[in-house]
């Protein structure tokens, strides 16, 4: 007996739902939509009709009662990006009890690593604007962000033959980095803190972990989810704070030996491949999309930016920084202690990696956001992210083509045979 039309329709659509969001949870097809969300609000934001796009980000909705009538960009950076962090937790806490940060030999490099990628930008931001005045050093830590998902898209499209190595080494060091640009945005970038909506919002996280522990259906999750960040808004503490907490609540369900999978319960792992089509596809473009929308006022406009010692200091700090500070670090940890290199690797490799480290663009928007209220200094912190950003990223492109074409040479000349009969 054939199914009826509608049972088809479900079906198919059904299907199409699911390869949507494989497509979506491909780390070069979430970086190609980030650049297009950045490119298109750029565009926008430079016509004639640049009213227009400022007008739509200043677009009022929600309650009043509960005050979430926030505008359309502030949803888009404390509600969309929260999704972002929460998949942010749901690695953390994959890659601390399963993953590399597990064995601190393995951890050891791309953790110092990590560390020196955000010390040396944020020197050099604050030895650039140490006399600048203007509460211009509130901006010190934008520069220390790494963008994971654009540093990860241009890894893939322009090196896909580098060792496994390099990959491994980056993701580690992106974990490690997003950790503590969580902590400095709880520690430093916090005001007015609410205690008792921030006690209350551990009701609500612990009902969260309590389901996830026990039920094996995601869409139980999203009521707690909701009143964890509601109140977690209230405190004061800023909202992507919550994504994270209950990312990192969430079970790692481990296979065989003492550790067997329990009968029912979510998984991070499982989880998080579930969630990042939505952070990828839609979370993170779409916050992309009313932050990167610098209005830049001509010559004249570029011209006073350039002057302004934020403007300089991340640009600065993303583009040099991020490369003395996780080579540098790398290379000293290396020589004072026994902590080494994968054999896969060469240095140059790791200049590479830390020329991606400086592309800093969704948390390092966040930051700037957070840290200036001025209106003309945020476009000047845009503005910043975006040179950095932008020249980090051809200046890593072109150094990883160089490495991936040495690779694809040294694998011809080792199975000559194997890639004659490839092709």
């Amino acid at each position: 007996m054939t199914s009826s039309p509608a049972r088809r329709f479900g079906r198919g659509f059904s299907a199409q739902i699911r390869r949507l969001a494989d497509v979506l949870g491909r780390e070069t097809v979430g970086g190609v939509l980030l650049l297009i969300a950045a490119a298109a609000a750029l565009g926008w934001a430079n016509s004639p009709w640049s009213a227009g796009y400022h007008r739509l980000g200043d677009i009022t909705v929600g309650p009043p009662a509960w005050h979430l009538n926030l505008a359309l960009s502030t949803w888009a950076s404390d509600g969309l990006l929260a999704i972002f962090f929460f998949v942010v937790g749901l690695e953390l806490k994959r890659e601390l009890l399963v993953g590399d940060l597990r064995d601190p030999r393995r951890a050891a490099l791309p953790v110092v690593a990590a560390v020196g990628g955000m010390v040396a930008p944020a020197a050099i931001y604050v030895a650039i604007n140490i006399s600048a005045g203007g509460g211009a050093l509130r901006g010190w830590a934008i520069p220390t962000a790494t963008d994971i998902a654009f540093a990860l898209a241009v890894l893939a499209v322009t090196a896909p033959h580098l060792p496994s190595a390099l990959r491994t080494f980056l993701l580690t060091l992106a974990v490690v980095d997003d950790l503590l640009a969580v902590s400095v945005i709880a520690m430093f970038y916090t005001d007015g803190l609410n205690l008792i909506a921030l006690v209350l919002a551990g009701v609500p996280l612990a009902l969260f972990a309590a389901l996830a522990r026990r039920l094996d259906q995601a869409a139980v999750l999203v009521a707690p989810a909701a009143a964890t960040w509601l109140l977690v808004h209230a405190s004061g503490v800023h909202a992507t704070i919550a994504g994270v907490v209950l990312g990192l609540v969430v079970p790692v369900r481990r296979q065989g030996g003492r550790h067997p999978v329990p009968a029912r319960g979510l998984d991070a792992g499982d989880l998080e491949r579930r969630v990042r089509p939505l952070s990828a596809g839609i979370a993170v473009p779409v916050f992309a999309f009313f932050a990167a929308g610098v209005t830049i006022g001509g010559v004249d406009g570029l011209l006073a930016a350039l002057r302004d010692p934020v403007t300089i200091g991340i640009s600065v700090g993303l583009v040099v920084g991020k490369v003395v500070g996780i080579a540098g670090a790398t290379l000293l940890a290396a020589a004072l202690t026994r902590a080494g290199l994968d054999a896969a690797l060469k240095w140059i490799d790791v200049v590479a990696l830390a020329l991606l480290g400086g592309i800093g663009f969704t948390v390092a928007l966040l930051i700037g956001d957070l840290a200036f209220d001025d209106p003309g200094r945020q476009q000047h912190v845009k503005l910043g992210v975006l040179l950095g950003t932008g020249t980090a990223a051809l200046l890593a492109a072109v150094v990883l083509r160089v490495r991936d074409r040495a690779y694809t040479r040294a694998s011809i000349r080792a199975d000559p045979a194997g890639e004659a009969g490839s092709t």
